[in-house]
């Protein structure tokens, strides 16, 4: 493996200076037992609804107007403080958190988490990162009661609007989701972060996500729509940012979770982490094992992490991270519509191999200066990972594979590399205090990949034949360079009490090149190869252009608030879409990038701690959008034909509301919790204009007209548990709305999706220092499906999971 790639060197520096601010009286918060000054602690004013954190000295503000305020501390490790205060202060105050007492009920812990998740809702502005107006939501993992080894999205991202999942038995591997009409392979219309940096293959040229963090390392999932775009690049979907979990408080803690599932599944999961002078350092390692309920459907995976943050003097530090994650799957193949529905366990193919490497490295610098809210970040990162899929492909799934044969091998490398550096700051503008971004990014990527023929044998054999030559298997040998310079800006003009405007900007230049040649062989009738056929295929992509948008925000008062945003974005063409040969689909050799917008207008927030909520109209606008249409290829099949279809308009309804019933009739929560959600999102789409036939005012694909998600979470002393029902109308796979032929379809690549619906149903009890959790995953075992593959891990038919139990045992010191 070549790390060179993840210790490029970079230099980037911003240095801006402005007048000092003086406090008077001051509030500070300690450790109770060093007396050492906290950082980072969430102040939630329960009065006034106004948050804030404290610096880097443990000091924080309150702007309140009311004389006498509620104010709560909330800091992951530590118990939850309530302290009443009054206003305007008259002395010193000095607030001490004290570590957390694993002893407390669980329904008492949910309370404050709780609360937590409502401080959670992103405030305007987050270290470096501003978030004001624009659709978010965050995720908050350690509130789920759900089957987290094998980070099972459907319940993870319940109280998410409107995501679409593809579902299928892989343990959790790889993370498949879009929405508002976005196809979710491998998370490809997302930007996928973790903390706060790229995770995908290639931001620009292969935005995929082979990896995805363990749920039971993750504190908190950022859901940023498309208004992201300004802030962290080319994508119509928005942004998904991991936060994994923070380093305890303590010289050292940790925990240990062993988990079982059906189909002989298991996982195992330790985490150490504590803070020791001024080091704070954080390690955990997943393993697990396991099948699905189809034959040939074996894997195993391994995920490491490391991470250490250093204090530098009094208002810097500095944070390295390591990521290591390999997997290893066998994968059954896809079904025709008639196999699926009579035996969707079949499989037909036993040589099908999948395997991941990744390695991610980041270093971070964080800076905050003594004046203006003034804050510097400047990190550089670094990928070097590798993908190999290895399997016998056809146009039919039907056909049986071939004993002894060469199998297809595709192998990609990537290797990127990218820093980022970001100045955030108030200043002064008249009788206005503005908040500014400014930020720039370099990018650059090598990568390579490679397609030929594998070994003939049924193990996990990655290795080329070079000098074999099969009519099935095409070859292919191409580099596709990557450059990518952005430079952005965003600021908050605060133009009363209530209302803000956050505008901004996004200057990008890419070049996208793809270097390379493919072959191709030619055989008579009998077999015999006539000649082959070797071609240059070499292109360079440059294009530069400006995203802009504008965001409002009207805060009717504290608690809630009414937003309202548009903005520009852009997908590029990625070098899948270049070159790769696939019997199932072409791809048009004059593809261009996409372009669009996303329009966001809702309205959010709290009523007297008893129902939270957020409801959103939004539109999303394609240009030259990427989709596939039904052809005609050799030998007169029917194939998927890749190309810009033409514009499209998906627009919609999302809601998401929960109802907090002990609060609502005052149940003594140290002993009784009870909360009911509803996640609705509805769309509509059509493709507004196309030169294709057969397309204009079709319905965009992977735009179900009802996603609903609903359930209830409840509690008693230290038994938590949750309910939840998910339905998802119908849906197509390829823009001229193929309907699905049950008996006829030989392929399963073309047709709809047909409606579904599944439950699930997870408890959880603490017992001391040990948690058990049990459930059931599809409750009700409904025989459903969510994917049409093309390529791998079909193609065909993916269909998802049937009816699974798992208990997991975690103990903590």
């Amino acid at each position: 493996m070549d790390y060179k790639y993840l210790f490029k060197p970079c230099f980037l520096f911003v240095l801006i200076g402005f007048a000092f601010i003086a406090k008077s009286q001051t509030m500070q918060v300690v450790d109770a037992k060093t007396k050492e000054p906290m950082a980072d602690v969430e102040v939630y004013n329960a009065t006034s609804g106004g948050h804030t954190m404290t610096d880097a000295q443990g000091f924080f503000t309150d702007d309140s107007t009311h004389e006498f305020n509620s104010i709560y501390f909330v800091k992951e490790g530590y118990e939850l403080l309530n302290y009443k205060l009054a206003l305007p202060l008259t002395e010193d105050l000095v607030f001490e958190l004290e570590t957390q007492n694993l002893e407390l009920d669980a329904v008492v812990i949910r309370g404050q988490q709780e609360l937590l998740g409502r401080i959670r809702r992103l405030k305007d502005v987050e270290n470096t990162e501003i978030y004001a107006a624009k659709k978010s939501e965050v995720v908050q993992v350690e509130n789920i009661i759900a089957n987290k080894a094998s980070n099972n999205a459907r319940q993870i991202y319940a109280q998410v609007t409107g995501l679409n999942i593809y579902e299928d038995c892989s343990g959790g591997l790889q993370l498949n989701i879009g929405g508002r009409g976005l196809d979710p392979n491998r998370s490809a219309n997302f930007n996928t972060r973790q903390n706060s940096y790229d995770i995908s293959a290639d931001v620009l040229g292969y935005p995929e996500s082979y990896y995805t963090p363990p749920s039971e390392a993750i504190r908190e999932i950022q859901v940023i729509r498309g208004a992201a775009s300004l802030q962290y690049g080319t994508q119509l979907g928005g942004l998904i940012n991991f936060k994994l979990v923070e380093p305890s408080p303590r010289e050292f803690a940790g925990k240990v979770r062993l988990s079982g599932s059906s189909f002989d599944t298991y996982s195992g999961f330790a985490q150490g982490s504590g803070t020791i002078n001024n080091v704070k350092y954080l390690g955990y390692a997943q393993y697990k094992n396991g099948n699905c309920y189809r034959d040939n459907s074996q894997y195993n995976s391994l995920n490491a992490f490391g991470k250490a943050n250093i204090a530098i003097g009094e208002r810097s530090n500095f944070t390295t991270e390591f990521t290591h994650m390999n997997s290893l799957s066998q994968q059954p193949g896809g079904l025709t519509d008639a196999q699926f529905y009579k035996d969707a366990s079949y499989t037909n193919r036993e040589r099908n191999w999948f395997d991941v490497d990744w390695n991610l490295l980041s270093n971070r610098f964080e800076h905050d200066f003594e004046h203006n809210n003034a804050k510097l970040s400047v990190s550089l990162n670094g990928l070097s990972a590798e993908r190999s899929s290895l399997g016998f492909r056809v146009n039919r799934v039907s056909t049986l594979d071939v004993e002894n044969a060469n199998r297809d091998l595709i192998v990609g490398k990537f290797r990127n590399w990218s820093t980022e550096a970001r100045y955030l700051q108030d200043y002064q503008i008249g009788n206005l205090t503005p908040t500014g971004l400014l930020g720039v990014k370099y990018y650059q990527a090598k990568n390579h990949s490679q397609q030929g023929a594998g070994s003939t044998g049924t193990d996990a054999d990655f290795s080329f034949q070079p000098n074999v030559v099969t009519e099935l298997i095409s070859r292919s040998d191409f580099e596709f360079p990557n450059k990518n310079l952005a430079i952005f800006t965003e600021h908050i003009f605060r133009l009363s009490d209530k209302l803000t405007a956050v505008p901004g900007v996004r200057y990008e230049t890419i070049n996208t090149e793809s270097k390379g040649d493919f072959t191709r062989y030619n055989f008579d009738l009998a077999g015999n190869l006539i000649n082959e056929q070797v071609t240059e295929d070499n292109r360079n992509f440059n294009r530069d252009f400006l995203l802009y948008g504008l965001g409002l925000s009207y805060k009717q008062n504290p608690e809630r608030e009414v937003y309202a945003n548009f903005t520009t974005n852009y997908r590029s063409v990625t070098f899948s879409d270049m070159r790769i040969n696939n019997p199932n689909f072409v791809i048009d050799p004059n593809l261009t990038d996409e372009t669009g917008y996303n329009l966001d207008f809702g309205y959010r927030g709290n009523i007297e701690d008893k129902l939270n909520f957020d409801v959103t109209a939004f539109g999303l606008q394609y240009d030259n959008r990427i989709g596939e249409i039904e052809a005609e290829g050799e030998n007169f099949q029917v194939i998927r034909y890749r190309t810009n279809v033409g514009k499209a308009f998906n627009y919609g309804l999302e809601s998401f509301a929960e109802w907090n019933i002990t609060n609502t009739f005052d149940v003594n929560n140290r002993f009784v919790y009870a909360s009911l959600f509803s996640n609705m999102s509805f769309i509509k789409s059509e493709y507004t204009q196309s030169q294709r036939s057969n397309v204009e005012g079709n319905e965009v694909e992977f735009t179900p007209g009802y996603n609903i998600k609903t359930g209830l979470r409840f509690g008693y002393r230290n038994l938590l548990g949750s309910f939840q029902f998910t339905t998802i109308d119908k849906q197509f796979t390829d823009a001229t709305n193929a309907p699905q032929i049950k008996d006829e379809n030989q392929t399963g690549t073309i047709g709809e999706i047909p409606a579904y619906q599944i439950a699930d149903l997870s408890f959880s009890y603490k017992l001391d220092r040990f948690n058990f959790e049990t459930g059931i995953n599809n409750l009700f075992d409904e025989v459903y499906f969510t994917r049409r593959a093309t390529g791998y891990p079909g193609p065909g038919i993916i269909p998802s999971d049937r009816r699974s139990f798992y208990g997991t045992i975690e103990v903590r010191f």
